[in-house]
C-alpha cells in the first residue's frame, strides 16, 4: 500500500510540474514519466525492497529536476504557480501555521463571501517556563483547492466589507492583523456598495487602524489585493506574484484584442515580464519588505518546512513592527538580534499589544513609509531653482499654518475679546465727536442728511456672483460649421443643432434632452474656476516608463507631445467666486487619464499643499481609465499612497471633494477617489470599477447600457448627487460654503 502511494505522489508531482511548465516540454520530465510508468505493472513481480529502492532512485531525480526547472521559470510560469488547484491556501495556513484558530463570519458555503475568510487565531510563545498566547486577526482571500464557490478567490463588495469590520474589531481589541492576499482581483460588480467603494473604503480605513498589520502575498491581482494589503511589513511568497493587472489582461489591452479574440501565449509571456509582477521585482522597487522561500516550483500543502518558515517569518515580521515603535530593553533587543534562525525566533518574548502613544506612532510611520514609495518611478524635470523656490514655500506655509492655526487660535477668541473692547471704548468717545462735527457741516450745507447707514449693521458685504460671459478658451468644436445631431434624437424628438451654438452657449449640452457632449477639460478651467485665478504648479513632474514596457516611451512621447502636458494630472490653485482652493485635475486626453507614479505623485503634494495653506480640496475627474497598466505596481501602489495622503488632510481638517465626468474607472475610483465623504457627477459621468470589455471577460456577462451610469451610482450611494455641466460652478460655490463655511473652508 505505502509502495502505491509513493509511486501515486510521483505520478502527481511529474503533472503538477507539466502544468507549471506549459507549454513547454523537458525531456527529463517524460523520461521520469516513463520511468514511472514501466515501473507500475512491475510491482507485484520486485519484492519490498526493491521497488522502494526504485522508488526513490525516480524521487531523488525528480527533486534534482524540480530545482533545475526552479531556476527556469519565468514570471508567467510563477502565474501558473499561485493558480495551481495544489497551491497552498488560507486554510492550510491557518492549519500549520497558527496554534489554534475559530472561523468567523460563517464557513463555506454559508458564508456572506466564502471567498473571504476571517479568522481569530492564536500564537503559542514558550519562553522558559513562560506560556504567552499572542491573538491575531487573519483575513485574507481563499481559493481552496479547486473549490469553484470560492469564486478563485475573486472577492465581491460585502466580502471585502466583512474583512474591514473585522479589521476594525482587531483595532478595538488591540491585536495585530495579518493579512493573507490570493486573488487575482475582485468580482467587477456595481451592487451596493459597489466594488469600487467598498474598496475605497478598506483602504482609507486600513490607513487609521493603529495595530500591526502583517500582510503576505500569494497572488496579489490589482485592487482586490489592495483591499486588505495596506500593511506596516508586506512579505511575499518567492513564487507569488503581485501586479496591477493580470497578464492576460494587459495583453488584451496592448494587442487591442476585443469580443471572442484571445491575446497570444507570446505577447502574455511578453506582459508578464515587462510589468515587473515577481517578488524579486517587488522587492527590488520596495513595495515588498521580505521574500518567504517556497520549495522548488512552488509551497504545496504537504511542504511543511515551508510552513514553518512562514510562521517564523510572520512572528518576526510582527514584531518589528512592534519594536519599531514601543520602546523594549536593550537586553531584549539583543536577545532579539541573536534570534536569526527561524526556529530561535520564538525564544524571544515580545508583547503584540501597544500603548496609546505607541499606536498613533505607528499611524505616522505607516504614512512614511508609503509616502516613500515609488519616487523613483517618476521624471522630475524641475530645476534647481524650481526646486528651492517648492522648498521655500513649503517652509513659508508650515511656518505660517504653525502661527496661525497653532499659535494665534489659542489665543484668537481672547484677542478678539481684547479688540472688541478696545473699539468699543473708541466708538464710545468719538461716536459724540462725529455727531457734532456731522451737525456742523448740515448747518453749513456741505453734507446732505440721512446718510445710509447700512455699513454699520451689516455682517459682511454682499458676495459679488457675476462672471463675465467672456472667456479665455473656446473650444475648437464650436468653429466648426455644421449641424450636430443629438445621440437620443429619434426617440426625444431633439432637433439638430449648430456646432458654434452647440459647444458655445449651450455649453454641449443638448437643449432639449440635456444630453451631454464632451468638452474640453480646458473648458472647465475657463469656465469653471475665476478667470485669471488659476495657477498651475508641479507641472514639471512627468509620467516615465519605469518598468521600460516595450514601445511605450513613444506612445508616452506623443501624449505629451499632443496634448503638451507632462502626465494625466494637473494641479492648481483657483478660485470660484472669490474662494480659493487647491485643485487636482485628471486629464482623459492624456493616455485616458490613466494615473501613475507622476500622476500619484503631483496628487500627493497637491494635498500637502492644500493642507498647509488650510484650503478645501477639489478633485476634478475630467476622465480617468484607471492605472496605467505599463507601470505594473509602480502605478498600483499609487491607490494606496495617495489615500494615505488624503487620509491625513482629512484628518486634520480638510475639504475633499470630488466631481466625476466622462468615463471614471478602476484603481483612482476604488481608492482615493472614492473615499471622499462628498462625490458628485457631471450628468455624462460613468463611474465603476471595470469597464464592460473587462466585465465580459471576468464574468462572461453582457451589462445593461447603463449599468455604470451617473444615475445608477447614485442609487447605491456612491455618489451624492447629479449636476448639469452648466451648473458645475454655482453648485461647487454652493457645496463650499455649505460644508466649509463661509469665512472657513477647512476646520
Amino acid at each position: 500500500m505505502d509502495i502505491e502511494k509513493n509511486l501515486d505522489t510521483l505520478t502527481q508531482r511529474v503533472a503538477y510540474a507539466r502544468d507549471i511548465m506549459a507549454p513547454r516540454t523537458s525531456e527529463r520530465l517524460e523520461a521520469i514519466s516513463q520511468d514511472i510508468g514501466n515501473l507500475a505493472p512491475k510491482l507485484d513481480s520486485l519484492d519490498i525492497d526493491a521497488a522502494l529502492d526504485k522508488i526513490a532512485d525516480i524521487s531523488k531525480r525528480l527533486t534534482v529536476l524540480e530545482e533545475d526547472l526552479d531556476h527556469l521559470l519565468t514570471p508567467m510560469d510563477k502565474v501558473r504557480v499561485v493558480r495551481h488547484p495544489q497551491r497552498v491556501c488560507l486554510k492550510d495556513i491557518l492549519e500549520n501555521v497558527y496554534d489554534n484558530y475559530t472561523e468567523i463570519g460563517g464557513r463555506d458555503e454559508v458564508s456572506i463571501d466564502p471567498g473571504m475568510l476571517i479568522a481569530r487565531a492564536y500564537i503559542t510563545r514558550r519562553v522558559g517556563k513562560r506560556v504567552i498566547h499572542h491573538s491575531v486577526m487573519v483575513v485574507g482571500q481563499e481559493k481552496g483547492h479547486g473549490q469553484e464557490f470560492r469564486n478563485g478567490g475573486s472577492i465581491k463588495p460585502w466580502g471585502n466589507a466583512k474583512a474591514l469590520k473585522y479589521m476594525k474589531v482587531a483595532a478595538r481589541e488591540n491585536i495585530p492583523i495579518h493579512a493573507y492576499v490570493s486573488t487575482p482581483g475582485s468580482y467587477p460588480i456595481e451592487d451596493y456598495p459597489g466594488a469600487a467603494q467598498q474598496i475605497a473604503e478598506n483602504i482609507y480605513e486600513m490607513a487609521g487602524l493603529d495595530v500591526p498589520i502583517v500582510a503576505v502575498f500569494s497572488e496579489g491581482g490589482s485592487g482586490g489585493a489592495e483591499a486588505i494589503a495596506l500593511a506596516d511589513r508586506r512579505l511575499m511568497f518567492s513564487h507569488g506574484y503581485y501586479s496591477v493587472i493580470s497578464p492576460e489582461g494587459a495583453a488584451a489591452i496592448e494587442g487591442k484584442v476585443f469580443g471572442q479574440m484571445r491575446a497570444t501565449p507570446e505577447l502574455i509571456e511578453k506582459c508578464a515580464k515587462h510589468q515587473m509582477i515577481t517578488a524579486q521585482d517587488n522587492l527590488r522597487n520596495g513595495y515588498i519588505d521580505a521574500i518567504i522561500d517556497e520549495p522548488p516550483l512552488g509551497a504545496r500543502n504537504e511542504h511543511f518546512d515551508f510552513f514553518k518558515r512562514l510562521r517564523s517569518d510572520v512572528i518576526r515580521a510582527t514584531d518589528e513592527v512592534v519594536l519599531s515603535v514601543q520602546s523594549v530593553s536593550l537586553l531584549r533587543k539583543l536577545a532579539r538580534r541573536g534570534a536569526r534562525k527561524p526556529e530561535n525566533v520564538e525564544d524571544v518574548l515580545i508583547r503584540w499589544e501597544l500603548d496609546a502613544q505607541a499606536r498613533e506612532a505607528l499611524v505616522w510611520k505607516r504614512y512614511q513609509k508609503y509616502r516613500r514609495m515609488a519616487r523613483h518611478a517618476y521624471i522630475d524635470k524641475r530645476g534647481i531653482m524650481e526646486k528651492l523656490a517648492a522648498k521655500h514655500m513649503e517652509f513659508f506655509y508650515s511656518i505660517y499654518t504653525t502661527l496661525r492655526y497653532e499659535i494665534l487660535k489659542r489665543y484668537q477668541k481672547k484677542l478678539a475679546r481684547v479688540a472688541t473692547d478696545v473699539t468699543d471704548e473708541i466708538h464710545v468717545v468719538t461716536s459724540r465727536m462725529d455727531r457734532l462735527t456731522c451737525q456742523a457741516l448740515e448747518k453749513l450745507g456741505l453734507l446732505q442728511g440721512g446718510g445710509d447707514d447700512s455699513a454699520l449693521t451689516s455682517l459682511s458685504a454682499p458676495a459679488n456672483n457675476a462672471r463675465s460671459n467672456e472667456t479665455n478658451y473656446i473650444s475648437p468644436k464650436s468653429m466648426e460649421d455644421r449641424e450636430m445631431s443629438c445621440p437620443h434624437a429619434a426617440t426625444r424628438g431633439c432637433l439638430d443643432i449648430w456646432a458654434r451654438d452647440l459647444f458655445g452657449e449651450f455649453g454641449g449640452v443638448c437643449p432639449n434632452c440635456g444630453y451631454h457632449f464632451p468638452m474640453e477639460y480646458k473648458w472647465y478651467m475657463a469656465n469653471v474656476f475665476d478667470r485669471g485665478s488659476v495657477r498651475e504648479f508641479n507641472q514639471s513632474i512627468a509620467a516615465g516608463n519605469p518598468t521600460g514596457f516595450p514601445k511605450f516611451d513613444e506612445r508616452i512621447q506623443k501624449a505629451k507631445e499632443t496634448t503638451h502636458l507632462q502626465s494625466s494630472c494637473v494641479t492648481f490653485n483657483a478660485s470660484i467666486m472669490g474662494i480659493r482652493l487647491t485643485c487636482g485635475m485628471l486629464v482623459a486626453n492624456f493616455r485616458g487619464g490613466s494615473v501613475g507614479s507622476a500622476e500619484g505623485e503631483k496628487f500627493i503634494r497637491a494635498l500637502d499643499l492644500a493642507r498647509k495653506r488650510h484650503q478645501p480640496f477639489l478633485a476634478y475627474v475630467h476622465g480617468t481609465a484607471g492605472i496605467r497598466i505599463q507601470e505594473g505596481v509602480n502605478g498600483l501602489i499609487q491607490m494606496p499612497r495617495v489615500t494615505l495622503a488624503v487620509r491625513r488632510y482629512i484628518e486634520e481638517g480638510g475639504l475633499y471633494i470630488v466631481l466625476y465626468d466622462t468615463n471614471s474607472y478602476a484603481g483612482p475610483v476604488a481608492s482615493f477617489l472614492g473615499c471622499s465623504p462628498y462625490q458628485y457627477a457631471v450628468r455624462s459621468a460613468r463611474i465603476g470599477f471595470a469597464g464592460p470589455g473587462v466585465i465580459r471577460e471576468t464574468t462572461g456577462m453582457d451589462i445593461p447600457p447603463d449599468y455604470h451610469s451617473a444615475y445608477k451610482a447614485l442609487s447605491r450611494g456612491h455618489i451624492q448627487d447629479i449636476w448639469d455641466r452648466r451648473d458645475i460652478r454655482a453648485n461647487l460655490h454652493q457645496a463650499f460654503l455649505t460644508m466649509g463655511g463661509r469665512n472657513l473652508y477647512y476646520r
